[in-house]
């Protein structure tokens, strides 16, 4: 008991409350952080720290900003936090985003606790502040937020977003948010960094959607992840197809879950963002078409582990020109009411096991040999 009273002052008995103090006050500290950003104070900002990156944001259209302590690591007179971020962007997500961040905090003179650095956490997302200073361009129906970028290379993306939206709304209908966020960073080192990956697994990727499969309505707004080095090698029409297919996986992502393969997610995004692009079969699935004119058909249609990024280009090429082919066949043979009806099917089931079968069934009327064996002769009739 001598002991514990003795100590008492310095840390508390057993430790607790003086953790706890340090706890409330960190968080108190965040708080204060989050309402700086939201009122876009860059005096309140400091007086909880280091700026770090306050400056970058200031164009991003927040409409909420928080902080969550949720682990506090005290060595003396510094901390190491871990936090939960969440915030939403104005107009474009129905619920948080959210990031791990650390931060590193000293007490101050007076006793206060301060921030010294505030970053991703270890394994987390960067966000694109933090890459530098954000230029936003507002499109009828995109958000185009870019480090890296100017403000005249954005609109182009804004352009091209603006065309996909109610292109994807024609084909697929309305019952989705109809309006995009798309993310241009500088370099393909940063897209990589926004998706928290290794740069090797987007080089050659032009763009990738991040979501939820199966959301519900009130998930936040997914984002289009550019890598401009590989988006800005393709021409006019191939920039289109790209923001299209895209796009078209946000709007379908309440409908797209764990039963719904790659070759029919990739395969239906593929196929209404080639519409009226004017492409014919053999220009736009290259891979496949050289397969189908050297004897090559495939047996089946491709699997997930065929869409992996395992430096076979070809073999990945052949896999989304696979699944497109399947679903131009089903418009063209059962119309493109039945593509959706189809796709919603599949993604309505409870598991992957008998997803697709039943769907073939109950939607097209036919089996999974029935519908592979006209897929195969479809692929022969197109490329022969």
């Amino acid at each position: 008991m001598a002991l514990c009273l003795l100590l008492v002052s310095l840390v508390g008995c057993g430790g607790r409350p003086d953790t706890d103090s340090a706890r409330a006050e960190v968080q108190r500290v965040l708080d204060g952080r989050a309402a700086a950003v939201l009122d876009g104070d860059r005096a309140a900002f400091l007086r909880t720290g280091a700026q770090d990156w306050f400056g970058n944001l200031r164009a991003v259209p927040l409409a909420d900003w928080s902080y969550r302590l949720t682990r506090l690591h005290r060595t003396g007179d510094t901390a190491t936090a871990e936090a939960e971020l969440r915030y939403r962007v104005q107009g474009y997500d129905r619920a948080p985003v959210t990031a791990g961040r650390t931060l590193r905090l000293s007490l101050d003179a007076g006793g206060g606790w301060y921030v010294e650095a505030d970053r991703p956490a270890k394994g987390s997302a960067e966000q694109l502040w933090d890459q530098g200073q954000v230029n936003v361009v507002r499109g009828d129906h995109s958000l185009v937020m870019g480090a890296g970028q100017s403000a005249a290379a954005l609109r182009q993306y804004a352009e091209l977003a603006d065309d996909a939206v109610p292109a994807v709304s024609q084909a697929w209908g309305t019952d989705w948010a109809r309006h995009v966020v798309v993310l241009v960073p500088a370099s393909l080192a940063d897209m990589a960094g926004l998706l928290a990956s290794p740069a090797s697994s987007y080089r050659g990727i032009a763009a990738v959607t991040t979501g939820e499969t199966g959301a519900p309505a009130n998930a936040p707004a997914d984002r289009i992840i550019v890598n401009p080095d590989a988006y800005g090698v393709l021409g006019a029409t191939g920039k289109q197809v790209v923001l299209t297919h895209e796009t078209t996986h946000v709007a379908t992502r309440a409908h797209t879950t764990a039963a719904t393969p790659l070759w029919l997610s990739e395969g239906y995004a593929d196929w209404v963002g080639y519409l009226g692009s004017g492409r014919s079969p053999s220009q736009a699935a290259p891979e496949l078409w050289s397969a189908v004119t050297e004897g090559r058909v495939p047996q089946e249609l491709p699997a997930d582990a065929d869409f992996g990024f395992t430096g076979d280009s070809g073999r990945l090429a052949r896999a989304y020109e696979s699944g497109w082919m399947a679903c131009r066949m089903i418009a063209e043979r059962w119309g493109e009411v039945r593509l959706v009806e189809f796709y919603r099917a599949v993604g309505a089931h409870e598991e992957r096991a008998g997803a697709v079968e039943g769907a073939l069934e109950e939607v097209l009327g036919t089996s999974p040999a029935e519908f592979t064996g006209e897929w195969r002769e479809y692929l022969r009739a197109q490329f022969g």
